[in-house]
C-alpha cells in the first residue's frame, strides 16, 4: 500500500528544481526586485490591462474559454480603471509541468502583465505559482485544488475553488449523514488524487468512520478483483475515488466488471460530460464540486441566459468558472483603482462575499477561497442530478 506522504518527497524535489529555476531566470543583477520593476512599469502610463489566461485548450478546453469570452466582452463594454480594455492574452499550458513554467516565465518577462489566470491542474498551478509570487504577478487559479498550492505563504496566490479540504469535508459528511462506516480510498497518486484523499481520510476518521484501506493502482483485472475480495472482508460499504475524469472510468468500470455494487464517491476531478455518460458502470456515483446551473441567483440566471443564446449550449462549471474569474479579477481592480498586484491582492482580501454565477466567495489571508458553496452531484441516466442538501 501506497502512504499518503509518497507525493509529499516528489513535491519537496520538484519543489527545489523549480526554486532553482526561477532563480536562475529571474537572476539577481538588477538593482530592483522583479516586484519593484513591474510595479514601475504598471505605473507609467499605458492604455490597456494585460491579463494571461493559461489552460489546456486544446485538450480539455470543457468551455473555459468560452466564460472568459463573454466575460471580456462584457467587461470591455466599460472598460476598467476610467474605460481601460482589458487584452486577454490566451496560452495553452497542454496539462504540462514544463510547458506551463515556460508559459510562467513568458508572462514573468513582460512587465506589462499585471496578473494570469490559471492553470487547471494542481501539479501544473503549484510549480508556476512560485515563478508568479517571485515576478510579482497576481495569479488567480480556477481549478487546482491541492491544499499545497497556498501552503507557501504567497501574496500574490488565489484560488478561486474550494480546496480538497472543503470538497473532502463535504464528501465525509455525505458519508456520515448516510450512514456508511467501512470506507476505502482508491486514489490517483499526483497531487490532486493525494490532497483529496488525505482531506477525506483525515474528516472521515474525525466523523467517527472507519477508513479500512487505502490504496493507489493496480495492474490488470485480477488485482482488482484481488482489491475486491479484501474489501468485502474488510466489510466495506463505500469507496472514495480520487482522481480525474479518466482514471475513475477506467477505475468503477474494472470495479463493476468483479460484480461488486459498492457506492462510490467523488470529488471535482469526475465533474464531466465524459464521466457522466461512460455507461452503466458509473451510474449512481455522487461527486462533490461546483456551479449549479439551476441556481436562483440574479448573477447566475444572467450568466445562464448570455451564455446560452450566444453558444447555443448549457453552461458548465468551467464556463462558469472562466466568466467568474474575470470579471471579479475586473472588480478587483476597479476596486484597487490600480493595476499593480499588490493592490489588486489588497483588493480581494477585502472583499466580502463577492457573487458570481458560480455563488458568493471571498478570500482569507493565505488565497484560500470561503463561503463558496460546495454542491453534490450524481449521475443518473448518463447525466448529472443536483442532490439537494
Amino acid at each position: 500500500m501506497k502512504t499518503r506522504f509518497h507525493s509529499l518527497k516528489n513535491l519537496k524535489t520538484w519543489s527545489i528544481g523549480v526554486l532553482l529555476f526561477v532563480f536562475v531566470a529571474t537572476g539577481c543583477s538588477s538593482d530592483r526586485t522583479p516586484y519593484e520593476a513591474r510595479e514601475r512599469a504598471l505605473r507609467n502610463a499605458s492604455n490597456e490591462v494585460v491579463v494571461g489566461a493559461v489552460w489546456p485548450f486544446a485538450q480539455h478546453n470543457d468551455l473555459f474559454r468560452e466564460g472568459l469570452e463573454l466575460a471580456l466582452e462584457e467587461i470591455n463594454e466599460k472598460g476598467v480603471l476610467n474605460g481601460k480594455p482589458v487584452r486577454l492574452v490566451l496560452k495553452d499550458d497542454e496539462a504540462s509541468v514544463t510547458t506551463g513554467l515556460a508559459i510562467a516565465q513568458h508572462f514573468a518577462d513582460d512587465l506589462q502583465v499585471s496578473a494570469v489566470i490559471g492553470h487547471r491542474s494542481s501539479s501544473v498551478s503549484i510549480p508556476t505559482s512560485l515563478m508568479y509570487e517571485n515576478a510579482g504577478i497576481l495569479q488567480l487559479v480556477p481549478a487546482a485544488t491541492a491544499p499545497k498550492l497556498t501552503e507557501n505563504n504567497n501574496q500574490l496566490v488565489f484560488r478561486n475553488i474550494p480546496d480538497d479540504v472543503q470538497l473532502g469535508n463535504s464528501l465525509a459528511l455525505y458519508a456520515q449523514v448516510e450512514g456508511f462506516q467501512n470506507i476505502a480510498i482508491y486514489y490517483v497518486d499526483d497531487e490532486y488524487g493525494s490532497g483529496l484523499a488525505n482531506s477525506f481520510e483525515d474528516k472521515a476518521r474525525e466523523a467517527g468512520l472507519h477508513v479500512v484501506d487505502r490504496i493507489s493502482g493496480y495492474k490488470n483485472a485480477a488485482d482488482v478483483k484481488r482489491i475486491v475480495e479484501k474489501w468485502k472482508v474488510l466489510d466495506c460499504d463505500l469507496v472514495l475515488m480520487a482522481g480525474a475524469a479518466a482514471d475513475g472510468i477506467d477505475f468503477i468500470t474494472n470495479l463493476r466488471e468483479t460484480g461488486m455494487s459498492i457506492p462510490v464517491i467523488g470529488g471535482d476531478g469526475l465533474d464531466s460530460e465524459e464521466f457522466a455518460a461512460s455507461g452503466a458502470a458509473v451510474e449512481g456515483t455522487l461527486i462533490a464540486s461546483i456551479y449549479h446551473p439551476d441556481a436562483p441567483s440574479p448573477q447566475n440566471e444572467q450568466f445562464h441566459k448570455k451564455f446560452t443564446v450566444k453558444y447555443g449550449k448549457e453552461p458548465n462549471k468551467w464556463a462558469a468558472q472562466g466568466y467568474d474569474i474575470l470579471h471579479l479579477l475586473a472588480d478587483a481592480i476597479e476596486k484597487a483603482n490600480s493595476k499593480i498586484p499588490a493592490d489588486i491582492a489588497a483588493a480581494l482580501r477585502e472583499m466580502n462575499a463577492w457573487e458570481g454565477a458560480a455563488g458568493p466567495r471571498s478570500f482569507s489571508p493565505d488565497g484560500n477561497i470561503h463561503d463558496m458553496p460546495v454542491v453534490m452531484k450524481q449521475v443518473r441516466n448518463g447525466t448529472f442530478e443536483y442532490v439537494k442538501p
